[in-house]
């Protein structure tokens, strides 16, 4: 695989990546496109294929394990298999773009061990695991138990922060969107436009 570069973004279910992410896909100058996962999980309401996610049964997802077709996957949660397509890179570096992605924290890692030459690899970090759950709860996405199951991965996510190039403290939104914004745009190398953030850097 040759192309871009690859900006990881990863952390606990409700940690705002998401929200980064699409903040700095809207930034021109940082030449992003977003890398959409594979997953075998349910299609939610509202959600698109090849534009949230590209969905696929189990044997599908399990059948290109079997061809190495994923440079990286995990299985999240009981048949709940997410990862990375191979072909997804490829095609956005031949559009001449850097990759971006919002994804699993084991999943970011691997990227990371994968290429290091061409990874950065940024943990977004919640305020506490109690807001946490009060974001999770928010979204109305899920049951109690699902919930409390994300919970419970947050505290072993967290522990593998030191392993990240960066961490990015979202207590502040803006503030965390602008150190994002200045990470990312030195990794790429060009001069990022941080005007219309609070200035709370």
């Amino acid at each position: 695989m040759k192309g871009g570069k690859l900006i990881v973004f990863s952390a606990p279910s409700g940690s705002g990546k998401t929200t980064i992410v699409r903040h700095l896909l809207a930034q021109p100058e940082l030449n992003l496109a977003f890398s959409v996962s594979a997953t075998s999980r349910p299609r939610r309401i509202k959600e698109k294929h090849g534009e949230h996610y590209y969905f696929m049964s189990i044997s599908q997802f399990k059948n290109h394990i079997k061809n190495d077709d994923f440079l990286e996957w995990e299985e999240v949660y009981r048949d709940n298999f997410y990862g990375t397509l191979k072909s997804e890179v490829e095609r956005l570096w031949a559009e001449g773009k850097n990759v971006i992605f919002d994804i699993d924290v084991s999943g970011g890692l691997r990227i990371k061990k994968k290429h290091p030459d061409i990874t950065l690899a940024v943990f977004v970090k919640p305020p506490s695991i109690d807001e946490l759950k009060i974001r999770l709860k928010k979204r109305s996405t899920e049951d109690d138990d699902k919930i409390n199951m994300r919970i419970a991965k947050a505290h072993v996510e967290l522990a593998t922060a030191p392993q990240f190039d960066k961490i990015i403290k979202n207590y502040d939104l803006d503030t965390a969107l602008r150190e994002a914004h200045r990470l990312v745009a030195e990794y790429v190398g060009v001069s990022p436009d941080l005007e219309g953030y609070n200035d709370q850097a």
